[in-house]
């Protein structure tokens, strides 16, 4: 595998996670069960889950009436696809 192959498997593996994590937590705040911290729902989202978590967050209307949830994760969405476009407009990273 190359670079990019390991960096689409990556976040392909963090956004899965986070969509799952987020609809998880989700059913367990439904049938009153141990919840996910709300630390790692946002750490999964830093690393890479961006899109996974923010998607998941309106899927399931989850975390919507927290702020730091409702601008939090739109940001780092917004911050890891400027990221992304910069690295691809740059020339480091090469899409073939």
């Amino acid at each position: 595998m190359n670079v990019i192959q390991i960096i689409i498997v990556y976040l392909a593996v963090l956004n899965i996670a986070a969509f799952a994590a987020m609809g998880a937590d989700k059913w367990k705040a439904a049938h009153h069960a141990w919840r996910i911290p709300e630390a790692m729902l946002f750490l999964l989202v830093i690393l890479g889950g961006s899109f996974g978590g923010f998607v998941a967050m309106h899927l399931f209307r989850h975390k919507t009436r927290h702020w730091y949830f409702r601008y939090g994760f739109p940001v780092i969405l917004a911050l890891h696809l400027i990221g992304g476009a910069y690295l691809i407009g740059s020339g480091n990273i090469v899409i073939m």
